[in-house]
């Protein structure tokens, strides 16, 4: 005699019981959950920082985050972006797809809406408008600059937030209350910049940092603005050096939160990029003086480098990409700009 096995009931959710640990916080309580309900975030990367960041927030109950990004799932990715599985390295699938997909698998109540978008100034508008609070947990400085321009031109709070190597380091940014990115750091870095990919990474920097950025966020989307950090943190976990820089009050003579210039959200701080020849993208960044000796010792170890006195190339897989001293650079292997801006921010940095 055969016997069909039904299929295992699931016992149902009890209800006031998901976020019950959480209500009993005294900094959050019944109302600050029903805030936290309402509220809606905009997450601009759902890398390292990003995933962690999401996975938090959703846990907790923010009603609705936009997650932004324009990369894709890769094997190297899963020793610390938490919310990726093999399958999602294996499909190559959108960071941003992926993430949503992974949410609604712990918590259905909420509304995530995936983006996967390069974050320009011309769309930042249109994917950031909704969003009350914003965070940031991106790769690069050019998007961050572009992001702090967009916040004060809109008087709307974001979170600088990044990682690599062991080092981790976050900063709020309230419009007319404390300083700008750009208080602290008038121009972004010039020459190559450190990154994953170059000086690598360590997972509980990730997480420190995302566990702050998540904490702070929740201040602010509670209320209790007033608990919220006015400093630059950063720590190294490895070295176990901690340091802060006050960031309370703008800065007098600030170009972007004083003289209101928003050369980022206008485009003209941005590398131009254009199609150029057959399969190829070519970025035309003319202030970043390059250094093909340290450049090659950093590139070296990720796929194949050679130079001379006038240029360094770096093959990688189906990419090659072409370095000039001015910081020039042409990606040969793809036509889609999203994809030759994230090479370049990986591995020259920006």
């Amino acid at each position: 005699m055969n016997e069909t096995s039904e299929p295992a009931q699931l016992a149902p959710e009890p209800q006031g019981e998901r976020y019950s640990r959480q209500i009993l916080f005294a900094g959050i309580g019944t109302e600050g959950q029903q805030k936290l309900a309402a509220a809606h975030v905009a997450i601009v990367g759902c890398g390292a920082t990003g995933a962690a960041v999401a996975s938090l927030l959703a846990r907790a109950g923010v009603g609705t985050l936009t997650l932004i990004d324009r990369d894709y799932v890769e094997w190297s990715n899963l020793q610390r972006q938490v919310l990726f599985e093999e399958s999602d390295a294996a499909q190559c699938l959108p960071k941003a797809a992926a993430a949503q997909s992974r949410i609604a698998a712990f918590n259905q109540h909420i509304q995530i809406h995936a983006q996967v978008e390069d974050l320009t100034p011309g769309n930042i508008h249109a994917l950031l408008a909704p969003a009350q609070l914003v965070l940031d947990a991106t790769d690069n400085y050019e998007t961050r600059y572009l992001l702090n321009d967009y916040a004060v031109e809109q008087n709307k709070p974001w979170i600088y937030a990044g990682a690599v190597g062991a080092y981790a380091v976050t900063m709020n940014i309230l419009p007319g209350e404390t300083a700008c990115l750009a208080c602290l750091f008038p121009a972004q870095p010039t020459g190559t910049v450190e990154t994953c990919d170059t000086a690598g990474i360590l997972n509980p920097a990730v997480n420190f940092a995302a566990s702050i950025e998540a904490t702070e966020a929740l201040k602010y989307l509670v209320g209790a603005r007033s608990a919220m950090r006015r400093t630059l943190l950063a720590y190294d976990l490895w070295r176990n050096e901690r340091s802060e820089l006050d960031a309370s009050r703008p800065r007098a003579g600030c170009v972007v939160c004083g003289e209101r210039k928003f050369l980022h959200l206008a485009g003209e701080a941005r590398p131009h990029i254009t199609l150029c020849g057959r399969n190829s993208v070519q970025i035309h960044e003319h202030h970043r003086p390059v250094d093909f000796v340290e450049l090659e010792a950093r590139l070296r170890p990720h796929g194949t480098v050679l130079r001379n006195a006038l240029l360094l190339r770096f093959e990688r897989g189906a990419h090659r990409m072409t370095v000039f001293p001015d910081g020039r650079a042409l990606i040969q292997g793809t036509t889609d700009v999203g994809v030759a801006r994230s090479l370049y921010a990986r591995f020259i940095g920006s």
